[in-house]
């Protein structure tokens, strides 16, 4: 796919060491903000902070737990998440689109009903079911106010904080927030710039092209697993509801997001066919 095709923004969601290692991916901003002028539909920066995150909670002397790859969020434990990712991060990641001479916006999942949240249910494991905390997930949204950042020229960079229906934080996976901010924009594409080129089978071979039932089966094969099988449900579900194109790509190499905008192979493409 070439990324200038389709009229609704590309979502693009950070993470992995490119957002730990961002004084030094200035030819990515840069990228990204000539990006943003390029595309018609413009350009959403997503992003997560989860490493951010464990820094602040091992100087709490607080041990993050984790349940199929997603953080548990207690209560006492989001005020100071909301802090590094809503506030730290989400500056940071600014000052990168400054830098690299775009108009870069912060904003939070909950800032002008962007998208709606709920906490999730607790999930099942094989000890029972177990309750993630202040953990959400998104349930709709027209992100109206991000359409408005684009219309104007600035780049929307948004932390996966949300607010559940009485106004309190809620802590998102990031991939699930981009996947549902592409869903409510009806984006032309998603972008998922990781620490991997892409899903790779089990001889270590890159695989170019992924429907829905093939992360399924890569999943339970354990090709896909940890931290990737979130991510990649979230991509598939996105081209199955949307027909849009996913692409999980490596962040620390800016010159694969150019050969995909240019329609080159580069990284894993999700899609519905």
């Amino acid at each position: 796919m070439n990324a200038s095709r389709g009229n609704g923004p590309l979502i693009v969601k950070i993470g992995g060491t490119t957002l730990e290692n961002q004084a030094t991916q200035n030819d990515l901003w840069r990228s990204l903000v000539a990006l943003s002028k390029s595309h018609p539909g413009g350009l959403i920066l997503v992003h997560g902070g989860g490493k951010a995150v464990d820094r602040l909670m091992d100087r709490l002397g607080i041990k993050p737990a984790r349940v199929q790859g997603l953080r548990v969020t207690p209560d006492d434990q989001i005020p100071e998440i909301v802090g590094v990712l809503a506030g730290t991060v989400n500056k940071s990641l600014v000052g990168c689109i400054q830098r690299a001479g775009g108009k870069g916006v912060g904003l939070s999942l909950g800032d002008g009903g962007l998208l709606a949240c709920r906490k999730v249910a607790p999930i099942a494991t094989d000890s029972g079911p177990a309750d993630l905390g202040r953990v959400g997930e998104v349930t709709g949204g027209s992100a109206e106010l991000a359409r408005t950042l684009i219309a104007n020229g600035y780049i929307p960079v948004l932390c996966s904080i949300g607010l559940d229906e009485v106004g309190q934080p809620l802590n998102l996976n990031a991939d699930d927030a981009a996947a549902g901010l592409a869903r409510a924009l009806k984006a032309s594409a998603l972008v998922l710039l990781t620490d991997v080129e892409g899903i790779k089978g089990k001889a270590g071979n890159l695989i170019a092209y992924a429907s829905p039932s093939d992360i399924e089966r890569l999943i339970a094969s354990g090709e896909i697993y940890g931290g990737m099988i979130p991510k990649t449900r979230a991509a598939a579900k996105v081209a199955s509801e949307t027909g849009s194109e996913v692409v999980i790509l490596s962040g620390d190499r800016p010159e694969h997001l150019l050969r995909w905008t240019k329609g080159e192979p580069a990284g894993t493409r999700i899609s519905s066919k």
